[in-house]
């Protein structure tokens, strides 16, 4: 079997599950459970943030000196992070009430310019994520590199952005 036709099974589950993540995170949001203190865990999920965006350089540079064993352990620690980030925010968002950015004038512009470009690029990353491991994992590594490629800054873009957003968005917190 081919790599392409290995990885081309789970095309329909990558889709699924891309589809399935922001449509439970956004259906989420109206959920309030009342009587938990998640206070802490926004730095946390930044932090998270921070070292996924760390990581992924890491990676990309052992990846470009050859260390594929290297690469491939942090990429998985990195979509693990990410994971661990979702459950998270998902975890404060349906505990507390929506922290408010207060910054006013040119500020505010840039605070919405992130969080928006932040909110679409981390649906879009989901399945470009998952598409561009299942090609690496199923040995189509002209199609991963490819797709990596572009990959790459997207995923640095989001968790990067994710730092940013919180740390403008901190002081507002309750």
């Amino acid at each position: 079997m081919s790599p392409s036709v290995k990885g081309e099974k789970y095309k329909k589950l990558i889709v699924a599950v891309s589809i399935i993540i922001p449509v439970a995170v956004a259906a989420l949001f109206k959920v309030k459970i009342p009587g938990y203190d998640l206070s802490f865990l926004p730095p946390i999920y930044a932090g998270i943030n921070a070292a996924t965006a760390i990581l992924l350089v890491i990676a990309v540079v052992a990846i470009k000196n050859k260390k594929q064993i290297l690469h491939e352990t942090l990429m998985k620690v990195c979509i693990g992070l990410s994971i661990c980030f979702l459950v998270m925010y998902v975890a404060y968002h349906i505990t507390s009430e929506t922290t408010h950015f207060g910054g006013q004038g040119g500020i505010r512009i840039v605070y919405f310019v992130l969080l928006i470009t932040h909110i679409v690029l981390s649906v879009a990353i989901i399945p470009l994520v998952l598409f561009t491991y299942v090609r690496a994992w199923s040995g189509d590594f002209v199609r991963h590199r490819r797709l990596a490629k572009f990959t790459f800054p997207l995923w640095l873009y989001v968790a990067v952005t994710g730092v940013v957003v919180y740390l403008m968005l901190s002081p507002y917190y309750k």
